[in-house]
């Protein structure tokens, strides 16, 4: 597959299309899910494109998970979580929806599952404070 960069990652990149950051470097983006599974939900994203693990640049592996590694840290702070799942698919038969590599990030509760991904969107003010409470915990 051939990198698309009318992809919603690729345009948010370009700040063409908004998204709730929760922080940003040379190399990557973090910011909030909008069709979130649990609270605080959230993905990191290398600003190189790619369209999955399979075709990127080894040498965005390093500075993507140590993001990854980050965040996971902040949300289970921020959420109070037990645990954090952290999930990165690849290809349309792995359940990959969006073809830029990324990594979702979500703080879990021990017994409660996440909510189906329904494609309904979360509404702005319960991601916008998801997200504060996020980027109190990274400090």
């Amino acid at each position: 597959m051939t990198y698309d960069d009318q992809n919603i990652f690729a345009k948010i990149l370009r700040g063409q299309i908004p998204c709730e950051t929760l922080f940003e470097d040379e190399h990557v983006l973090a910011f909030m899910d909008i069709m979130p599974q649990v609270d605080g939900h959230c993905l990191v994203i290398p600003k190189r494109p790619s369209v999955g693990l399979l075709d990127a640049d080894p040498s965005v592996f390093g500075p993507l998970f140590t993001a990854v590694q980050r965040l996971s840290k902040a949300v289970t702070q921020a959420f109070d979580a037990d645990g954090v799942t952290v999930m990165q698919f690849n290809g349309s038969a792995a359940g990959q929806t969006v073809f830029h590599l990324h990594v979702h990030v979500m703080p879990r509760k021990a017994g409660i599952p996440p909510r189906p991904h329904t494609g309904k969107m979360e509404a702005p003010e319960i991601i916008e404070k998801n997200a504060a409470l996020i980027r109190a915990a990274l400090g």
